[in-house]
């Protein structure tokens, strides 16, 4: 089910609220229990084949977090416990997601011909590293003993569990086990609407509006220079207003329950470094891929050189959790190298003079964005060879048309540039603050309640009548 669908939001939505609160008036486990079924019928909507699936994850992951956690088990049961756990998940992942390109690559070695089609389970690369995170954590003595609904809560909280964020259970489960959170809270309510509405507006209107503009660069066998450049610019809008949009969703969807969800994405195209860049863009996976796979890798602890073979590694697997295609790899690589070079350089020039801070900040927005760009085109295309087709048109300036519909797409694009780097962001404008639990105090106290208000409404309504038939997440298919 998709969250920018007119049965989500008038049925599905409204349906799920009304049980939850009223639940909530006589039980504190029962809206738990109700969340979770709801959540796996969200699920069940658009991936019923993968349900028993689903199922089985959380009941193998529990099963080895009770062991972990509860059971008394000497130092080499324990590690014997985690390497089962993780083992499991990554073999389950690799088959699933995995298994189609590594035979298509032995076809291309070997010249043999096995065929092998096996469906990708929406949301597995989700709900694996949400789980394996858990496992790990328990290993470690960092995690309490937490009731079988609470767990099974958390892996498949439907705003998270189709394209994230990555949850840690340290941060949901309490705010599941939680009394208060039961009871509805009219401010918590008007504030999600509020995000909800806005991120349902940056989907429907802006990221759907660019997308046929993506087709100049990546559907022409040989695009012009200033195709190439229009297509892969709104290639680049479409990705953040449509990853930007599904954000901002799940945490107003969450709000309205209660619970507030991380921030995964804070205006990354500001970024004045890649290194920075990373710390805005999905940012729940990178500090998953920091905290469970760069730092055991070893980190930054080794010494330099190491250091970047790390950023390597892990910006390589990064890049194929998104995706099992040379292009991800591709893509994944082109971060890990822009890394290496960012840290590099800071490590050369560790302090810029003060007359020069600005225009240092502006030239690094201006090359952290063409650089997201250039790895952005393998990300999109469907082969490497036609990435490298398009970067050539856009290194190519003697083939240029200018014709009326790249004039019109320019003009699009700068309205797209001035919404990115002009206006404020959704968690500003509202007063997100994840940490603290507080939002829209601003609103609370009256200060900016009608003008507000009355924008809110219109953007909603623009959303709402912008949904289209059906137009899925990109961050769907990872």
């Amino acid at each position: 089910m998709l969250f920018n669908s007119y049965p989500f939001i008038l049925l599905f939505l409204p349906l799920v609220l009304a049980g939850y609160f009223w639940l909530g008036r006589r039980s504190n486990l029962a809206p738990v229990i109700w969340l979770a079924l709801a959540s796996i019928a969200f699920y069940a909507i658009g991936s019923w084949q993968f349900v028993a699936l689903l199922l089985l994850s959380i009941a193998f992951n529990y099963g080895i977090g009770h062991l972990l956690i509860v059971a008394k088990l000497g130092p080499s049961p324990r590690k014997a416990a985690l390497a089962l756990g993780v083992a499991g998940d990554l073999l389950v992942l690799g088959i699933f997601k995995y298994a189609g390109f590594a035979t298509e690559n032995v076809n291309a070695l070997l010249g043999t011909h096995f065929a092998l089609h096996i469906l990708l389970p929406v949301g597995i690369s989700f709900y694996t590293f949400t789980q394996i995170a858990f496992l790990v954590d328990a290993y470690r003595g960092q995690v309490a003993a937490y009731a079988l609904p609470h767990y099974a809560l958390f892996v498949t909280y439907f705003p998270h569990l189709i394209a994230g964020p990555i949850l840690h259970h340290k941060d949901m489960i309490p705010q599941f086990e939680r009394e208060e959170t039961k009871r509805p809270d009219g401010h918590l309510i008007l504030c999600g609407v509020i995000i909800f509405a806005i991120g349902l507006f940056k989907k429907t209107c802006l990221a759907d509006g660019i997308q046929p503009l993506v087709a100049l660069a990546f559907d022409a066998r040989s695009p012009s220079f200033d195709q190439a450049w229009c297509g892969a610019l709104a290639y680049a809008f479409q990705l953040y207003f449509d990853f930007s949009g599904y954000s901002d969703m799940a945490i107003g969807i969450s709000l309205m329950f209660g619970i507030f969800l991380p921030v995964n994405f804070n205006s990354p195209y500001k970024a004045t470094s890649i290194v920075e860049f990373w710390r805005r863009w999905h940012m729940t996976l990178s500090q998953f891929l920091r905290d469970y796979l760069y730092i055991p890798l070893g980190g930054n602890r080794h010494g330099r050189v190491l250091r970047y073979v790390n950023l390597l590694i892990t910006m390589l697997l990064g890049g194929l959790w998104h995706g099992a295609a040379w292009t991800f790899v591709v893509w994944g690589a082109l971060h890990g190298a822009y890394l290496c070079v960012n840290h590099a350089f800071n490590a050369l020039v560790p302090t810029i003079p003060s007359a020069l801070a600005r225009p240092a900040r502006i030239g690094g927005t201006v090359l952290t964005f063409l650089a997201v760009v250039v790895a952005w085109v393998f990300f999109r295309a469907a082969s490497v060879e036609w990435a490298l087709r398009v970067l050539q048109a856009m290194a190519d300036p003697s083939h240029i048309v200018f014709g009326r519909e790249e004039i019109a797409a320019l003009v699009m694009i700068a309205v797209y540039a001035a919404l990115v780097w002009l206006a404020p962001n959704t968690q500003t404008l509202l007063g997100y603050d994840h940490a603290n639990r507080r939002v829209g105090e601003n609103l609370r106290a009256g200060r900016m309640r009608p003008l507000f208000l009355y924008g809110a409404s219109l953007v909603l309504a623009f959303g709402i009548l912008g949904i289209q038939s059906h137009s899925e997440f990109i961050y769907f298919r990872f």
